[in-house]
């Protein structure tokens, strides 16, 4: 299992057509968060991995919710933004319910439902097309404010070649080109 899953997140990774830079691994570039760019945030603390077998996107108690922990790691996310002055234009989110918590904590009445950032783990087929979606999204970013996506690391890492962990951020631009990865933010 771990190297059919190696495997599929190396074919992933060489999919991702339009990455167009990689910074070194730093998690504290705050100074590229301004506006016209854009965050993409794994989803904070969730234990475990997946989602149960039969899980139902209109029903949070089949799927993998936020911990204490990740509740708390949600709210610093909304927190840092406030005290670097960083004006959020938008939140999106996944409709998976950890997505919509972290955006809901860290972003109070902001977040708007983006399906096209959902998770697609379980389904590693439909990552073409949705990555393509997605990319379709942000290329319209151009603010004003940042532009705050709360997502999942399978979508991340297809759009950024990153592999984020719970609550990271990962600070792009969009441009005609695809995106350009700026910088990453610790949770």
């Amino acid at each position: 299992m771990h190297i059919e899953r190696r495997h599929w997140l190396t074919g992933l990774l060489a999919a991702a057509p339009l990455l167009l830079s990689l910074p070194a691994a730093s998690a504290d570039d705050w100074a590229a968060v301004q506006s016209g760019t854009v965050v993409l945030f794994r989803h904070a603390t969730a234990p475990g991995g997946g989602d149960p077998p039969g899980f139902k996107l209109d029903d949070c108690s089949t799927q993998r919710n936020l911990s204490e922990e990740g509740r708390a790691q949600a709210l610093r996310i909304g927190q840092a933004f406030k005290a670097r002055h960083a004006s959020v234009g938008a939140v999106w989110s996944s409709q998976w319910c950890r997505t919509r918590e972290t955006a809901d904590i860290a972003f109070p009445k902001q977040r708007v439902d983006q399906a096209s950032f959902n998770s697609f783990f379980g389904d590693p087929g439909a990552a073409p097309e949705q990555t393509r979606a997605a990319q379709a999204l942000l290329a319209g970013w151009r603010g004003p404010g940042v532009l705050v996506v709360i997502t999942h690391q399978v979508n991340i890492t297809a759009l950024t070649g990153v592999v984020p962990a719970s609550g990271e951020g990962v600070v792009v631009r969009p441009g005609p080109q695809g995106l350009t990865v700026l910088g990453r933010i610790a949770p």
